[in-house]
């Protein structure tokens, strides 16, 4: 059964900037009430002015997710003040990309806590009314980087791998209850997040893909009641093709490291 997003209570994390924010305004447009998180504030309140021409009870909250008890706050904000969440999207993310040889714990359990243990928290503490109500929806934003392994992003390869493996038992604990989970596998968008400080420069081979094209595909499977949503849609492919011939893959994705001239340090 589509889901009809008019008069839903939407909230959205990461929405201050890329995905999250493109997506916040296109629910808002669309007709929910959407409720925005992010850690930039003026950046989220830019966000907010536009998604309060077409959705005026919309709400923000500025909130950090790298603390463990903001994803619980953000939960009772958004139950005190929307009242109740009917579709989740958690698409706040870091990637911290680096070699494998520079990586250190403690940037290794950061990127874990932002891109798997925030959601997860999130998704733990509205998930009780979602069942309750008989109905919700779980949008958990991942990337290809979760089954394709991108070299340079360990780190962020297991967190989103993370993320996707937790979601598809989810959905399968949640398959008779009325609540749909949607794990959304983007590869490289066009937006800032492997521009920031602290990251390694990306290949110059990889071709990012619009905003607008992951903001399509997340509400046509919203629509379909998609299960999962690769974009674009080749990559599906890929992953496919990966689980056929893991070391096959593994020397072919060394090769395309060696001539983009990339030092292993």
């Amino acid at each position: 059964m589509a889901f009809e997003i008019a008069g839903r209570r939407a909230l959205i994390t990461g929405a201050s900037s890329g995905i999250g924010a493109a997506l916040a305004t296109a629910l808002a447009e669309a007709g929910a009430t959407v409720g925005l998180a992010a850690r930039r504030t003026p950046r989220l309140q830019g966000v907010l002015d536009a998604c309060l021409v077409h959705s005026p009870d919309s709400r923000m909250w500025s909130v950090d997710l790298a603390r463990p008890q903001a994803a619980d706050d953000l939960a009772e904000a958004a139950r005190s003040e929307l009242g109740g969440v009917d579709l989740l999207v958690n698409c706040a993310g870091i990637p911290k990309r680096r070699h494998v040889t520079r990586l250190d714990p403690a940037t290794v359990e950061q990127v874990m806590q932002v891109n798997f243990l925030a959601p997860v928290r999130l998704t733990l503490a509205l998930l009780p009314e979602m069942v309750e109500r008989g109905e919700g929806r779980i949008v958990n934003v991942s990337s290809v980087a979760a089954t394709l392994s991108s070299p340079g992003e360990a780190a962020y390869d297991a967190s989103k791998a993370a993320l996707s493996v937790f979601s598809e038992a989810m959905a399968i604990d949640l398959w008779d209850s009325g609540v749909k989970v949607m794990v959304v596998y983007p590869g490289v968008v066009d937006t800032e997040l492997f521009q920031i400080p602290d990251n390694d420069p990306l290949p110059a081979a990889i071709e990012p893909i619009s905003v607008d094209e992951v903001v399509t595909a997340v509400l046509e499977g919203l629509h379909d009641d998609a299960v999962q949503v690769y974009v674009p849609g080749w990559f599906a492919e890929l992953a496919s093709g990966k689980a056929g011939n893991v070391e096959g893959f593994l020397s072919g994705a060394a090769e395309f490291v060696r001539t983009q001239g990339r030092s292993p340090s």
